[in-house]
């Protein structure tokens, strides 16, 4: 893990997230409000066809607690499993780099999504909240919706892996690659000028460099994404009803059953077949109403927020782990972790 400890990788990734969240969540909320099948009768004038956007803007940090408390683990948990098995892979002799960071950030992204998944539905439900009083109103309005079936809040887990998998396995080698680039040039540059030692980037300097290099890698990566991400966000912002009891595939209800039973491998199954048929139902839902633009709806804007929320959460995670192993005395470039 380049020079740092576990420890070191848990609290780089835990406060680049919580950073993301305060700075980026309203992008996001704007984002699942375009996507959501609601989004003509709740946030457009049917008059004079106008965006309503008294109530597009209202309540952007709706959920957002829920999001944080979640993506503190789940980011920490991504980044450690992605730098060990990354080290790891890198070890064995004559293994394509793309290949060593797609294969390492898929298998990051599935242990981040089983924690994600439940605090990702309730996040969007609750963007999609019209009024809510008091604090936490929409939060809290969204979980009374699952009282009746609690496993619908893993309704998404599929969908969510489904995006985010392809997502990262694109990112992560164009990250990298770009990064290094971006590092070889500035070390030629500075033997150009004829400093004499040795380049070594200032903490700023690799922040910068990382911020750029995710940001130009994560809106390519979010703009080939967004059918599967605009699937995701419908199902997702559907479990609230599954939740409430009105899932029409009778899947939610044999999850339910299944758990009274204490028999948690029917229920888990029930629930993975409700997500994948829904996955491909749903893709066929939005062309059929939107055509094959439906499923690029947001794109644009998505590859925006990208740039913004990946440059700053690459970026942030990069500064924090090489000033929590210079702090120690550790080189963080060092092949050694503890």
């Amino acid at each position: 893990m380049a020079g740092n400890t576990t420890s070191d990788i848990w609290i780089a990734g835990a406060f680049a997230a919580f950073t993301v969240d305060l700075l980026v969540y309203p992008l996001d909320t704007v984002k699942t409000r375009m996507q959501s099948p609601s989004y003509t009768k709740l946030f457009v004038d049917p008059a004079t066809n106008s965006l309503r956007k008294a109530a597009m803007f209202r309540g952007l940090y709706q959920g957002v607690g829920s999001v944080i408390l979640a993506t503190l683990p789940a980011s920490g948990a991504f980044f450690s499993t992605y730098e060990g098995v990354k080290a790891a892979l890198s070890k064995v002799e004559r293994l394509p780099q793309p290949l060593v960071h797609g294969s390492a950030s898929a298998l990051a992204e599935l242990v981040s999504c089983a924690i994600l998944t439940p605090a990702e539905v309730i996040k969007q439900n609750a963007q999609m909240v019209s009024s809510a009083s008091g604090a936490g109103g929409a939060t809290k309005q969204t979980l009374a919706r699952f009282r009746s079936n609690p496993l619908a809040l893993w309704r998404g887990y599929g969908a969510l892996a489904g995006r985010n998998l392809p997502f990262t396995a694109l990112q992560f080698p164009m990250f990298e690659n770009f990064k290094a680039r971006i590092q070889a040039w500035r070390a030629r540059r500075w033997e150009a000028q004829g400093r004499g030692k040795e380049y070594k980037p200032t903490l700023f300097e690799r922040g910068c460099t990382t911020a750029a290099a995710a940001g130009s890698a994560g809106a390519i990566a979010a703009v080939v994404t967004t059918p599967v991400d605009v699937v995701k966000t419908r199902i997702m912002l559907a479990a609230a009803d599954e939740g409430k009891g009105k899932g029409g595939d009778g899947e939610g209800k044999k999850a339910m059953e299944a758990m009274k039973k204490g028999n948690l491998v029917d229920a888990l199954g029930a629930v993975k077949a409700q997500t994948q048929k829904s996955m491909w139902a749903v893709g066929k839902e939005v062309v059929a109403e939107k055509g094959w633009r439906g499923l690029f709806r947001g794109g644009a804007f998505r590859g925006i927020w990208t740039v913004l929320g990946s440059g700053l959460y690459l970026g942030v995670y990069e500064s924090g782990r090489v000033w929590l192993a210079r702090r120690d005395g550790r080189d963080p470039d060092a092949d050694v972790a503890e």
